[in-house]
């Protein structure tokens, strides 16, 4: 496959057709990461997506591995790669030389987020020499280099915020420093995602596009443990079908697949310029709602 030329993700958005996107973390083993190669990825592929992205371990903790797999879509299946970057546990010098070897890769995406504290630790702490919030990092990416830089947004909220639009005006103060598109936070109330954007466009005057984040869930515990970390609800409904289906994971994962299908069209119909999939390095699910939406055949 001939490698990607780097292109400005927020290009993207300025398509007519919705910017289908998907997001990786890194494998944990060399097997895990070959399956992602010759299962997941192609599978996803089959979907046209105009990127990836790829997470980012606290404090640079899967630094190498973020990069080589960004380096390896790109050369693999001549799509573009977005590399996540965060504040925890680094200098403003360790940040630079991880933009300097993004650089040197062909990589020139980048989402910048504070990141979370830690595993053990219950609140973000500045690293001496780095950055304490997520505006500060974008400023420094944006004068560091070429770099098309996103970040991230919250519909209900930041989960250390106290007021909703407290944190919605953070998320303007992001594209203020230079964040160049918005992605939210996982969310099961397509409202919640509407009243954000109604805030940002209409109160803080933000024109960037502005991307739901859909995760896509394959069991009732892990969802319950997912919007439990990150503060967002499970509407009554979608509990209680959980609790129907509590051990029954294929029942789960196919309510997943219904209720994301459900909010997808909502926003569709809402002209969002693209969506973003949480797939967890798992095709299925979201292959499934790109048929119910229309954007896969099969």
């Amino acid at each position: 496959m001939i490698r990607a030329s780097p292109l400005r993700i927020r290009e993207l958005y300025d398509r007519p057709e919705p910017t289908i996107s998907f997001e990786f973390f890194p494998p944990k083993s060399a097997e895990a990461e070959e399956t992602l190669f010759r299962d997941v990825a192609p599978a996803l592929m089959k979907l046209r997506p105009s990127f990836f992205s790829v997470t980012y371990g606290a404090g640079g903790g899967t630094r190498d591995t973020t990069l080589r797999i960004c380096s390896r879509i790109r050369k693999d299946f001549g799509v573009e790669a977005m590399s996540h970057l965060t504040c925890v546990g680094s200098t403003r010098n360790m940040l630079g030389e991880v933009l300097d070897e993004a650089r040197g890769l062909g990589i020139e995406n980048v989402l910048a987020l504070r990141g979370d504290p830690p595993k053990g630790q219950t609140e973000f702490k500045a690293t001496e020499g780095g950055f304490r919030n997520a505006a500060d990092l974008i400023r420094f990416v944006k004068a560091h280099g070429q770099f098309g830089v996103g970040a991230a947004c919250y519909p209900e909220g930041h989960i250390e915020c106290g007021n909703k639009h407290d944190d919605w005006d953070r998320a303007a103060a992001k594209v203020e420093a230079g964040a160049e598109f918005l992605v939210t936070q996982l969310f099961y109330d397509w409202s919640d995602f509407l009243d954000m954007q109604d805030y940002l466009r209409h109160k803080r005057g933000v024109k960037v596009p502005i991307v739901p984040g859909i995760l896509p869930f394959h069991g009732a515990e892990q969802i319950k443990r997912f919007t439990t970390l990150c503060g967002s609800k499970i509407p009554g409904p979608m509990r209680r079908k959980l609790e129907e289906f509590q051990t029954d994971d294929e029942s789960v994962r196919k309510l997943g697949v219904a209720i994301c299908s459900e909010i997808c069209q909502k926003l569709l119909d809402a002209g969002v310029a693209g969506i973003h999939f949480y797939c967890l390095n798992r095709a299925a699910s979201c292959s499934e709602i790109l048929r119910n939406l229309g954007f896969a055949k099969g």
